[in-house]
Parts: structure tokens; sequence; C-alpha cells
């Protein structure tokens, strides 16, 4: 692909077919297109009750509010995590690019700290979470940089709350030092980089040395300008530096690219659900023809 371009799925599996390399960079507006939605509709089934109690209008900005318990703030956050985290995702939107990606060299970073990409089936190894994880709990020292999967005690949290309340035994403190636990979310820095995140932050970094030249794909899904130096601004500067690169930008209302990779660059303003069902319906469609092909040749 080497015009810049707005009409869409074709586009980009002809980028995905022809890449060497693809590195994905996706942000909060994937998992929107997948149905993980933190207003409307989903947060109302959740959340009715601090929404009637405290006003809230999504589940991005009550995480902020400064509840007057632990055994409430712990109401708030288990049933976050389990809504975000362990249930099942609404749409099949990151199967698709799974599938959208399969037989390709593809390394994976988001900022999304919601497991849906292991949740579909892709490799653990070819993924780094650089913002942290739903599922981990920190000590909010911290004391020491470990981190500890929260599943168990999440759920009994959410069966065993009442009036937006957790008993307060379930209130998680550090196995070392005794003092609340938080989330190993990236907000301030008492965040936790762990051996986990170290050893996937060196894989990507290997990724990115070692496929710096060549028919790279840089296919950025749903990131906005909340943090644009981790995915968006590294990406045009991978692209702008490496000749034969290709940028892709698929984002509903905010899909552009810099003047300097235009000429090489795929931007599409749309749902990036529906744009993934196109574009995998394009690639299977010709598969068959592809197959029938390399028979007779």
């Amino acid at each position: 692909m080497s015009a810049y371009s707005k009409s869409g799925a074709s586009h980009l599996v002809k980028a995905i077919k022809n890449a060497d390399a693809v590195i994905v960079g996706a942000g909060a507006g994937l998992s929107t297109a997948a149905g993980l939605t933190y207003s409307g509709q989903r947060f109302h089934e959740h959340f009715a009750d601090f929404i009637d109690s405290y006003g809230f209008t999504d589940m991005y900005s009550a995480g902020f509010y400064p509840f007057e318990s632990f055994e409430e703030q712990w109401a708030y956050w288990s049933r976050h995590i389990w809504y975000n985290r362990y249930i099942d995702t609404p749409k099949d939107t990151y199967d698709k690019l799974r599938k959208l990606l399969e037989d390709k060299d593809f390394f994976i970073l988001t900022t999304n700290v919601d497991h849906r990409f292991q949740w579909a089936g892709f490799p653990k190894e070819r993924l780094f979470y650089t913002q942290g994880d739903y599922g981990l709990w920190q000590c909010s020292k911290p004391c020491h940089d470990a981190t500890y999967d929260n599943y168990e005690a999440v759920k009994r949290m959410v069966d065993k709350q009442r009036n937006m309340r957790i008993p307060s035994n379930l209130v998680p403190r550090c196995p070392k030092c005794g003092e609340p636990m938080s989330m190993n979310l990236r907000a301030d820095s008492t965040f936790v980089e762990d051996a986990g995140w170290h050893e996937a932050a060196a894989r990507y970094g290997h990724f990115l040395t070692t496929h710096s030249t060549g028919k790279v794909l840089y296919l950025e899904l749903g990131v906005g300008m909340n943090t644009p130096s981790i995915v968006k601004y590294p990406f045009w500067h991978y692209t702008y530096t490496n000749l034969q690169a290709v940028y892709a930008c698929i984002n509903y209302g905010e899909a552009y690219a810099p003047a300097q990779i235009q000429n090489r660059s795929i931007v599409v303003d749309a749902d990036i659900d529906a744009l993934l069902d196109e574009a995998l319906s394009i690639k299977l469609s010709a598969k068959p023809q592809e197959e029938e092909h390399g028979t007779a040749t």
C-alpha cells in the first residue's frame, strides 16, 4: 500500500498481506468497539446503585472518586474489574483481529488493561500491556515490586457485597507490609513494573529492533490523544524513518496521519469492529482463489 486512503478494509487487507511484520498499537477505542463501553446502558446495568447515590456518569471518572471507606471503594472497584476483565467480551472484535493476523509475524503494544487480547487467544509472548492489568494488584505504598492475581478475591467481593460495601475482612492488604493494596494501573509514580512487565517490554524492544527496516505495517487501532507518546508518536516516527513501512490508523472520529507520511498511510474513520469484519470477509473470500492458483502453478 503506497497511497493515503480513506477507503478502508481492502487496503488494510493488502497491507497486512504485503507486510513482513505487523506491529499493532491498540488503545481504548478497540475495546469500545468490542462492546466494553464505560457509559450508557452497560454502565447503568451494572452500577445503578452507585449512579443513584453519587451521580456517576461513567466507569472511568467513577474510578477517581474519593470513597470514604475501603469497603465502599472495593465494592465499586471489584465490580469494575469483574465486568471489564473477567466476563466474555460482548463482540468478537479481538477474534477478528487475531484471524486477520494469522500466519503473520506480529507483536502487540497496548495501553488497554482489560486482558482482551489473551482472552481472544493471542499468545502472551507477543503482547505488551504497558499500562498494567485489571487482573493484578500491587502494594499501594509500594513496598516491593511484585503483583498479585486478583480473580478469586474480586469474585468474593462481587458475591459478598451489600449496599455498595464489601465485608471488612475482604479489604485487600499487602502480604508484606500490611498497607492497602491498589490496582496495578499506571496512574502515578507508584505503578509497579514487575518482572513480567519488564520481560514483555524486552520482547517488544527486540521485535522493534529486529524489524526496524523492511516492509513493516504499524497498525494503530483506537488510539486517542490521552497518551500519544506510547503508541501514536512512536509509530509515526518509525514509519517516517523506514521508507518501506506503512502506517495504518483505524479510529472512529480520530483517524489521521501527519503530512510527512501520508503517502504511506491508510487512514480509516470508521467503527473498528465493522472495519475488521469487512476486512476479514475480504481475506477469507480471497483465500480459496489463492489456494486454487497455488495448486495450478
